[in-house]
């Protein structure tokens, strides 16, 4: 039999034969390749004509857990306060998450800019303005995630204290992020409120758009594959289990073929509505207040307060020696 070559699976010999027969990579070369005009450094100016650096996402993300240190004091960031040294936390960290956030949305700003360099100097100003509006908003967040606490240790059987809620579930988490976001993203802040949510994506499971508005003591069982879009509205105490989603049916285009942005296309889901694992509900529609929807059920019309949707129920047959199969 004749001797083939060793493909690059097999071990030893076969791998550095493979390696040793390509030519070695020209570093020089391939440093003027990455940064030629037509990759990133074209993209770069042309997206952002102030020339400032970019939004950093490290930046934005240590922004989420200074604020989470403020929100929950001894949760996160820093354990060993005390009443004393509580007062100096939260006003230091406030201080830092001012500088560090009114730098990161200038970038944002800027990064969105039609405009000349010259012309967007007022951006400082307006990221400055933004950004003591939206600590203004703290305390209201705050109140709004104490109640999404208590009904996540409410809502599930599992739960052995609010604090266990704080510390372990994704949705609490979830949520932090997201009302930081929507409170950004309603002062209309660029890029920075879809890097938070983005983020809290990554590392939850569940995906929240920075627009989509959010009432009082919502309550993402599990949360895994939830999927809330940009313009859902949910009311007060709704309960939602994992693989929900709330999307978009169809949306209108421009005579260029382009989606019209913003436009309401996702469902209203009214207080106390309950909404089981699978479910998925499209378009804008309303989902009537005391509603529940059974797990797996595709929905796309709208219904009264009070509703019961489910499934078809399974049928139960017997075949026998194949037969009506």
């Amino acid at each position: 039999m004749a001797n083939s070559r060793p493909s690059v699976t097999e071990p030893g010999v076969g791998l550095a034969e493979a390696i040793l027969g390509h030519k070695p990579a020209d570093l020089e070369s391939v440093v003027e390749s990455l940064c030629h005009s037509e990759t990133k450094g074209e993209r770069h100016s042309s997206w952002n004509p102030c020339n400032t650096p970019l939004p950093n996402p490290d930046d934005v993300i240590q922004v989420v857990s200074l604020l989470r240190s403020v929100l929950f004091p001894g949760y996160f960031g820093r354990s060993e306060l005390s009443e004393e040294s509580l007062r100096f936390h939260v006003g230091a960290t406030l201080d830092r998450v001012l500088t560090m956030l009114q730098t990161q949305i200038q970038r944002g700003l800027c990064f969105s800019c039609d405009y000349e360099a010259a012309q967007c100097k007022h951006h400082e100003r307006i990221s400055l303005e933004a950004t003591r509006t939206f600590m203004a908003e703290l305390p209201e967040i705050k109140r709004l995630l104490e109640l999404d606490v208590k009904a996540h240790f409410e809502g599930d059987p599992a739960s052995i204290s609010p604090d266990e809620a704080v510390f372990c579930y994704p949705g609490v988490r979830a949520l932090i992020s997201h009302r930081l976001a929507h409170a950004l993203y309603s002062l209309g802040v660029p890029l920075i409120p879809r890097m938070i949510n983005e983020h809290a994506h990554g590392t939850t499971g569940i995906d929240i758009h920075p627009g989509a508005t959010i009432g009082e003591g919502l309550f993402i069982d599990h949360g895994t594959g939830v999927v809330i879009g940009e313009t859902a509205v949910i009311g007060d105490r709704v309960r939602i289990y994992q693989g929900v989603t709330l999307g978009a049916k169809s949306f209108p285009l421009d005579q260029n073929g382009n989606p019209i942005k913003s436009i309401p296309r996702h469902p209203i889901v009214e207080d106390d509505v309950i909404i089981y694992s699978g479910a998925t509900i499209l378009g804008r529609i309303v989902l009537g207040k005391g509603s529940t929807i059974g797990g797996n059920v595709w929905l796309v019309k709208s219904i009264p307060p009070g509703s019961r949707i489910t499934q078809s129920p399974a049928r139960e047959e017997e075949f026998a020696a194949g037969g009506g199969i």
